[in-house]
């Protein structure tokens, strides 16, 4: 996905940045709400890979799923 200049300084800005964390150390995801409604997703360890755009419904889905467990091992 090629990210448009004004989406890629958004992305670029480390503030707003909310990391999910185990509090074991790495391993943890980032999401950032993005001014269009969209959420990027990242990977800690990877911060300057390009992320995830997820559309408002599939990150409230996703949300979702968390909250009732559908990812648990």
């Amino acid at each position: 996905m090629e990210l448009s200049g004004d989406m890629a300084r958004e992305i670029a800005d480390p503030k707003g940045w909310i990391t999910a964390s185990s509090g074991q150390g790495g391993e943890c995801l980032e999401a950032k709400h993005l001014s269009d409604g969209r959420v990027a997703l990242r990977d800690t360890e990877q911060p300057d890979t390009d992320p995830w755009i997820l559309r408002p419904a599939v990150w409230e889905k996703f949300v979702a799923g968390a909250k009732n467990g559908i990812f648990d091992f």
